[in-house]
């Protein structure tokens, strides 16, 4: 047989139930990996259903849809003369399996479980699936009637086994595996498999591409073979983004590297590889032979096919390539832009609306968006015809050709300053200018009569008048009056979202954007139901620090000035009255760890709403998906604090005793 074989793996932009979606985007996955010559094809974790099907994983329909869609991906003309696989899951006695299902020319070679869970931070897979803990053992699958009329097969290999094509021998890995200790490549590639493959469904954190590059390329470093990685991409219906990143490696090397953050829903990366290259670099390896010669053998499925040609000496193979990373900066201007356009298209909805303050925050929020403008008018000039009917959609006009991104940002983007006898002129300002670089259609409005009103009905009912500090109030009354101008501006936010084009003789509503940060949400330093309730939340799990870079990088790159005065201005709320027209309230980041733990246990409670968010860290205080912690609370945390005050004690001493040894 040959010794170049031609693979391909793809990163697909899924979306949770939409069956009929996710069809097309395999089907021109497949059809854009023959037409390169590949002989295999890869695609991302459960990307027949999506990803992100949560708790519809119990319904018995989401199985029989996928089926269903298997089915029509078995008997497709263009599903022949490639080995495809696909992921989905799989009932098998009684209990659901997250699977690989691989098959060729109508008929399923294997059914591959999946052996180690992703069950930590956002995952939750052991609420749904179960791992295959049979190793190196396979069982037999009885079909549904739906399969078995396609393929003619009653029963196939389910199970911890390895396909042995006519040139070579591939064994399946899926996400969590590659990250584990015991990674099943390790001992299928002393049992001679070349060819690993592993389907993702990995999210973007900041700053984690690298690892899971290395990941990758170590795993044939030590032991030889080349590395397949297929990836989910896009918003697929919650707080995540999957980043792409499908690569191929061979050897220890990055030999293809697909887009990280893009527009495209369907992208393929296809190399042609030597398998002698493989061969050679495990002969020379000593400590790796002896520990194949003693490892257990995997069950084989015979297959009657190769991935190479048997005239294939001139073919040419590709060279290894230099991984490019984005930094965070880059990181934070295009996943959270790419997120917002998905949520943006799916949503049907006809742009977003931010109440933009002037400050830091809401600052880097409207700059995410004028990124994500950019994305979109760069992918259209690039050809994508996907993202020009988004548009069309979104603009309702089937004329238009986004080009400039402060033009088309007009069009979707929507910023209000919502001012009170509290604000300063210099917020007002800044907010202004920003808005005219990005491009935002920008509202200005005084909030002062709404909050008069509120507080009128209060005096009324109680015959009291609560007052600011600064006019004699008390800290109850100071809060209360704070938090009606916050909760107001949510109010007015979504009215505004619901009737800005309705007032323009325009279709459609707007999505309220929030801008509370993840430093904000830990601490709680924001107001329950006030413009941090919104509908979605690009930065907030992004932390201040990185925000600030990030604003930095928008004025280098896409020259808004505007933001420099933004970066020097003091942070502040301006909930109190100004003093001689300056403002007199300033935020403060607390240091001390029992100050942090107290304003933490206090505040907790609003983590029970916060505003879906862009998850960007490896943490999230989000008390829905993430952070998983009672929202009630003894605050005196008096066990706790004691044993600090002890500690802190010690210290002190030891550092007397040795100030004293120092001055003698």
């Amino acid at each position: 047989m040959g010794r170049a074989v031609t693979v391909a793996t793809c990163a697909l932009n899924q979306w949770a139930l939409d069956f009929e979606g996710n069809l097309q985007r395999i089907f021109r996955s497949i059809d854009i990996a023959k037409s390169k010559g590949a002989r295999y094809r890869l695609g991302p974790e459960l990307e027949i259903c999506g990803y992100g099907c949560s708790d519809h994983y119990y319904e018995s329909d989401t199985l029989l849809h996928s089926f269903q869609v298997l089915a029509k991906l078995l008997e497709s003309p263009s599903t022949q003369d490639i080995i495809c696989d696909v992921g989905m899951p799989v009932l098998h006695r009684n209990v659901r399996y997250n699977c690989r299902v691989i098959f060729l020319n109508k008929k399923i070679l294997l059914i591959r479980p999946k052996i180690s869970l992703a069950n930590a931070g956002n995952y939750r897979e052991l609420r749904w699936f179960t791992p295959w803990n049979r190793a190196r053992q396979v069982e037999e699958y009885f079909l549904p009637e739906v399969i078995q009329e396609v393929t003619g097969q009653e029963t196939v290999p389910f199970g911890d086994a390895v396909l042995a094509t006519k040139d070579t021998c591939l064994g399946a890995e899926i996400c969590e595996e590659l990250w584990a200790p015991n990674s099943p490549h390790i001992e299928m590639g002393l049992d001679g498999v070349e060819i690993f493959t592993n389907s993702s469904g990995s999210h973007h954190v900041l700053r984690k591409a690298h690892t899971r590059v290395d990941l990758v390329n170590s795993a044939t470093a030590k032991n030889g073979g080349i590395y397949i990685l297929a990836n989910q991409k896009g918003c697929d219906g919650d707080r995540l983004y999957y980043d792409g990143c499908a690569m191929i490696s061979m050897n220890g090397e990055t030999i293809a590297q697909g887009s990280q953050f893009s527009l495209d829903d369907v992208e393929v990366l296809v190399a042609t590889l030597d398998l002698e290259d493989v061969r050679s670099y495990r002969a020379e390896i000593s400590s790796r032979n002896l520990a194949a010669s003693k490892v257990n053998p995997y069950p084989r499925v015979k297959v009657n096919f190769a991935l190479s040609c048997s005239d294939d000496v001139a073919v040419p193979t590709c060279m290894p390539i230099q991984w490019r990373h984005h930094s965070p900066e880059e990181e934070i201007s295009l996943g959270p832009a790419c997120w917002l356009w998905d949520y943006l298209r799916r949503s049907k909805q006809a742009g977003f609306l931010l109440p933009l303050s002037g400050g830091i925050d809401s600052s880097a929020t409207a700059c995410i968006v004028y990124s994500m403008c950019h994305q979109v008018c760069l992918a259209v000039k690039n050809g994508n015809a996907d993202v020009l009917a988004d548009v069309h959609k979104i603009v309702h006009d089937e004329t238009y050709i986004p080009e400039d991104p402060r033009e088309f940002c007009k069009r979707i983007f929507t910023t209000c300053y919502m001012a009170s006898e509290n604000s300063s002129q210099d917020t007002c300002n800044r907010a202004k200018l920003l808005a005219e670089q990005i491009g935002s259609y920008h509202i200005n409005l005084n909030i002062d009569a709404a909050v008069k009103a509120i507080v009128g009905i209060f005096s009324m009912v109680t015959g009291r008048t609560p007052c600011f500090t600064v006019h004699g109030g008390s800290s109850r009354e100071n809060l209360a009056l704070q938090n009606v101008q916050a909760r107001v501006r949510m109010v007015l936010a979504y009215l505004f979202a619901q009737l800005t084009l309705w007032t323009q003789g325009m279709p459609g509503g707007l999505l309220v954007l929030g801008s509370a940060n993840v430093d904000e949400s830990l601490r709680g330093y924001l107001t329950k139901y006030d413009c941090s309730s919104a509908d979605i939340n690009p930065i907030g799990g992004i932390s201040k620090t990185d925000l600030k870079n990030f604003i930095q990088y928008c004025i280098e790159n896409f020259q808004l000035t505007a933001l420099r005065s933004i970066m020097s201005a003091p942070p502040t709320a301006e909930l109190e009255p100004l003093v001689d027209g300056q403002v007199a309230q300033t935020d403060e980041v607390a240091s001390k760890v029992k100050h942090f733990f107290r304003m933490y246990s206090i505040n907790r409670h609003k983590m029970t709403t916060l505003t879906p968010s862009y998850h960007a860290e490896n943490y999230s205080p989000d008390d829905n998906r993430f952070d998983l912690r009672p929202f009630l609370y003894n605050t005196t945390w008096s066990w706790q604090f004691r044993c600090i005050d002890k500690q802190v004690s010690k210290l002190e001493k030891k550092e007397g005793i040795s100030l004293a040894e120092d001055l003698d």
